[in-house]
């Protein structure tokens, strides 16, 4: 038996989750081969060759994958699926496009977005919005599993191992790339940073999330935001961290004017030092909270910018 490794990437850039994917497909305990399908991928297959687990690199590099159209890289996947036992992804929205379809494709149930491996058979899961960890057992033949990155480390390096380059191309013709729609931001990408500050209801209004920039500036953070910021339409919704948001698990997470919603807390109490500013000493967020400070965030801030 063999796992096989879906590799995320964005314009060329290896995302971090295909790292810690990895790590949780070593934890199978079969060998580990990586896939990688789109457009001019030379230097990124030598990356994860270099990334301590991985069997084998194979490269499906063409235009046809270059945006990583669900269709055919469902259909590329199942043309693979026979040498392998277990079919991995991140949980990001490139893997919950196409993972699906995979599970479809070969008629088995998907295990969706795991945070630990028990077994070759058994993984856990979150369900009731992250509140109880579910263990399931599957007994399909073939696993098709999305891992929710955030809750494993990164692997470390290795010499790098064999490059192959994949002949078959597969275009279902069902759907085209017309357009991308990006935020550009110099700070770090919400899901991969190390330090994430997040505002809520209680910033009052879209201007006042400028109070954020100096201090996700001098730490290097990247900026969210809670559901009900985004849903009065304080800032747009790719900065919304939640259960229907973004999952993160940086190394601090400062929620500024965040009461603690349930939905929030399953997207980032996995955080490894959370940070809670609140004017409410009742509020929940202090409940998982690992430094708290009851006060106005009004107050709090610029005397905070001004300490850095």
């Amino acid at each position: 038996m063999k796992t096989l490794v879906i590799a995320d990437h964005d314009n060329g850039l290896l995302k971090p989750e295909t790292n810690k994917t990895i790590n949780a497909a070593v934890k199978l305990g079969f060998d580990v081969d990586v896939l990688i399908a789109g457009e001019n991928l030379d230097t990124m297959s030598k990356a994860v060759a270099g990334i301590a687990g991985v069997n084998t690199v194979l490269v499906a590099d063409h235009a046809v994958y270059a945006h990583q159209l669900a269709e055919n890289m469902a259909d590329l996947i199942v043309s693979l699926a026979t040498d392998y036992s277990h079919l991995v992804a991140s949980a990001t929205t490139t893997g919950k496009n196409f993972m699906p379809r995979v599970a479809a494709l070969l008629d088995v149930a998907q295990i969706s977005e795991i945070v630990d491996v028990v077994d070759a058979d058994t993984f856990k899961r979150p369900i009731y919005a992250g509140n109880a960890i579910a263990t399931v057992k599957s007994l399909d033949n073939k696993k098709v599993i999305t891992v929710r990155a955030s809750s494993f480390d990164l692997q470390t390096d290795q010499p790098e191992v064999a490059i192959t380059k994949l002949a078959t191309v597969s275009e279902s013709m069902l759907s085209e790339f017309v357009s991308v729609e990006q935020t550009e931001s110099e700070r770090p990408e919400l899901t991969a940073a190390p330090v994430v500050i997040s505002g809520g209801r209680g910033m009052q209004n879209g201007e006042n999330f400028s109070l954020l920039n100096g201090i996700a500036d001098k730490l290097g953070a990247a900026i969210g935001a809670s559901r009900a910021a985004v849903d009065a339409g304080f800032v747009p919704n790719d900065m919304q961290v939640g259960q229907t948001g973004k999952i993160v698990a940086p190394n601090l997470y400062i929620a500024v004017g965040i009461s603690g919603a349930i939905q929030h807390l399953a997207g980032m109490k996995d955080s490894k030092i959370i940070v809670a500013i609140n004017k409410d000493p009742d509020a929940p967020i202090f409940q998982v909270a690992d430094y708290g400070l009851v006060a106005d965030l009004f107050d709090v801030l610029p005397e905070l910018d001004k300490a850095l």
